[in-house]
């Protein structure tokens, strides 16, 4: 493969999915905002575990046991390369994007906030980033506020040095917002928040399929990735924290593996990570995402960012050519998704038709309900690409909304 194109027939050819046909029509698939597909290397690796390697792991003296731990361990070394993380004592391997900032909430936040400190979120935010923390505020008395965005979809950071105070703790932010595609300055906002000693969560589930993504470079104190999003299983995901600050967290579960030691009087809890890893873990989940992390990795993190950068452009150009239709969110700096509404049609109406020339893609709220209202639309039609869409997708897009809005219209 060329360093600097992507051979999309060979990297297409990896995802058997692909191969099916909707309604009688080749499958186009552009709801990887939701979840990714999977290629033939991480299915392959998931199969091979259960059939010649499937053990518990960290407990066992046996042979089987401890090939297993071998590669469950690996896939944390493999996350901590993918991410650029000092120690594989920062990578907690947890369900997904959700839980992990729910574990950040509930350990991180219970133990460090109090009645009055400022947890601040942007507008954009998915709803797994805004209920944890309106739980804490509801039960703690912590105070949220929002960075709010303008009609292109884009943070202030002017706004955001006017609203961070000797109060404000946290920093919540997304990196790339699953409804409108916008990239986020992360580093920007991280010096923002470190100048007011705030700590600074990013919510990755986005952008890590998209991007190269160096947690270090950044300077966050926790980010979240999902690994259904980047060509992973469902069900696992890492969340990244700083070694120290793991450290001084309260576990977040109780139970087997992540205790040294149990009486009844007292329990010892285990080293890092496995402090928060309570119970079996997703063990072929965590090694089907390291698979996957490698698939990405093979390619060329740059090459994938580049390649979909062309796409988003393409489809930008050719849906604005389309009367009626109007994209939501058109941020200078943005990942492979693109919103959009067709004046008079409903985005589910919209979605349902273009079903039926096997055209997938998503019409909601995306879990964004905060941006729908901001933009006064009740949900829009998502379209969201990955490695494996090309620019005939795209046309084949275009055509299903040209025929759809002769039918709804």
């Amino acid at each position: 493969m060329d360093g600097s194109v992507l051979d999309f027939a060979q990297v297409r050819a990896q995802f058997p999915i692909l191969q099916l046909r909707e309604n009688g029509q080749p499958l186009v698939y552009l709801d990887n905002g939701a979840t990714s597909q999977k290629p033939q290397m991480v299915i392959d690796t998931i199969e091979r575990y259960y059939r010649e390697q499937n053990a518990n792991v960290h407990r066992g003296v046996y042979g089987l046991s401890e090939r297993a731990t071998e590669l469950y361990e690996g896939a944390r070394e493999t996350s901590r390369q993918f991410l650029n993380a000092r120690s594989t004592k920062e990578i907690v391997f947890v369900r997904g994007t959700t839980e992990a900032i729910n574990l950040v909430a509930h350990s991180w936040g219970r133990a460090n906030l109090q009645a009055g400190d400022e947890v601040i979120v942007t507008e954009m935010e998915h709803h797994s980033n805004i209920v944890p923390w309106q739980l804490l505020r509801d039960q703690m008395g912590i105070r949220l506020t929002v960075l709010r965005m303008n009609n292109r979809g884009e943070v202030c950071l002017n706004a955001l040095k006017g609203l961070v105070s000797e109060k404000t703790k946290l920093l919540a932010i997304t990196h790339m917002s699953n409804a409108l595609g916008t990239i986020n300055p992360v580093k920007e906002m991280v010096e923002i928040a470190r100048s007011v000693g705030a700590k600074i969560l990013v919510d990755g589930a986005q952008a890590t399929p998209h991007m190269r993504v160096d947690v270090q470079d950044l300077d966050c104190d926790f980010y979240a990735l999902s690994g259904h999003k980047m060509y992973g299983p469902t069900g696992i995901g890492v969340l990244y924290a700083k070694e120290a600050l793991l450290e001084a967290m309260p576990p977040y579960q109780g139970g087997g593996d992540m205790i040294y030691s149990v009486t009844f009087e007292k329990t010892e809890y285990n080293v890092l990570p496995y402090k928060f890893e309570a119970g079996t873990p997703n063990i072929a989940g965590a090694i089907g995402l390291a698979a996957a992390m490698r698939f990405m990795v093979s390619i060329g993190l740059e090459r994938i960012a580049a390649y979909e950068a062309g796409l988003l452009s393409y489809a930008t150009e050719r849906l604005k050519q389309i009367d009626g239709v109007r994209i939501i969110g058109e941020a200078e700096h943005k990942g492979g998704v693109v919103s959009f509404i067709l004046d008079g049609a409903h985005p589910h109406d919209l979605a349902t038709l273009m079903d039926q020339d096997g055209i997938a893609v998503r019409a909601s709220h995306h879990c964004a309900m905060p941006v729908m209202q901001h933009f006064n639309v009740p949900a829009t039609v998502r379209a969201s690409f990955g490695v494996y869409n090309n620019r005939d997708d795209i046309d084949r897009l275009v055509a299903a909304i040209e025929e759809a809005k002769e039918m709804l219209l």
